[in-house]
């Protein structure tokens, strides 16, 4: 639309802020379920989180309607960095005309998901600290006891140093690079499709939604597994030295996950993943288009 790529920088920035604001109970949601069993056969753990509502009742109940926002401020943080620096990127690829290229769009997407990555994981990291602390009676994964966001940050950087605020990021780039990949190959052709089957009339409100949700399907089964690594891998304790005191990295995570929660340990929390991409999905890239023309 004739955007300049500074432009797109600080409208994807508010774009994903604005979608995080009210897809982050899901987010909530979804980091508990992920934790839970961390690294325990199935059956064997108590399961304090058994499916999204009642997941969200378990997390009213013992921090109030306001823990359904917990680490809200990392997640604007994260999601202005993440998204501001993914829609520069891809909004310099489109000027450049690589996404006319056979299979451009999605790795125009990758790419600038895998950067945006990068600039937010430190955000990240302390989002899902924040996110998992909870009272000892429905806790699940380690509890990094964090008072706020600022004294997150302080204590990593204390700790560990800048490196430290990188740990994680193995296995955020490739959540990311794939996740946006997907959405962004697929949100349009999705939209396309309802409308070509007359189920709602382009242009429409609920034409978009429904694109959303269909390629939220995609996203979801693709992403989910990059997503539960990522949760894990940036919640993990680690010792003085920085190294995680559960996993060694990415592949290691993969490995541990799949020989003690099984397969299916690899998409715990996708109902919570899927019900947030698809509306997550839709506003960033509603709000996006919105502000563009603007």
């Amino acid at each position: 639309g004739g955007v300049p790529p500074a432009t797109d920088l600080v409208l994807g920035a508010t774009a994903g802020c604005l979608a995080c604001f009210l897809t982050n109970p899901l987010e909530v949601v979804k980091t508990r379920l992920q934790l839970q069993g961390e690294l325990q056969p199935p059956g064997t753990y108590p399961r304090p989180y058994r499916g999204v509502l009642r997941a969200a009742v378990a997390v009213c109940r013992a921090d109030g309607l306001r823990g359904l926002q917990k680490g809200l401020a990392a997640g604007l943080l994260y999601q202005g960095l993440m998204n501001g620096v993914r829609f520069y990127c891809y909004s310099h690829a489109e000027d450049a005309g690589w996404t006319g290229y056979p299979g451009g769009t999605v790795a125009a997407g990758a790419v600038a998901g895998a950067v945006g990555a990068i600039v937010g994981s430190p955000a990240y990291l302390v989002k899902t600290h924040l996110q998992a602390q909870t009272l000892s009676a429905i806790a699940v994964g380690h509890q990094h006891n964090h008072e706020s966001i600022s004294g997150a940050f302080k204590s990593i950087y204390q700790q560990h140093g800048v490196v430290g605020l990188w740990r994680g990021v193995t296995g955020a780039v490739p959540r990311v690079a794939v996740g946006s990949a997907v959405q962004l190959a697929t949100f349009a052709s999705a939209k396309d499709w309802v409308c070509e089957r007359q189920w709602f009339r382009k242009g429409s409100w609920a034409a978009v939604l429904a694109g959303g949700m269909v390629s939220g399907v995609a996203v979801a089964v693709t992403m989910t597994p990059f997503d539960v690594i990522s949760t894990r891998l940036y919640n993990q304790p680690v010792d003085a030295d920085g190294t995680g005191k559960l996993y060694r990295g990415f592949l290691d995570c993969i490995l541990q996950i799949s020989s003690k929660e099984g397969l299916l340990g690899l998409y715990k929390g996708i109902g919570a993943v899927y019900l947030r991409l698809g509306p997550h999905t839709v506003l960033s890239l509603f709000f996006w288009d919105k502000l563009r023309n603007m």
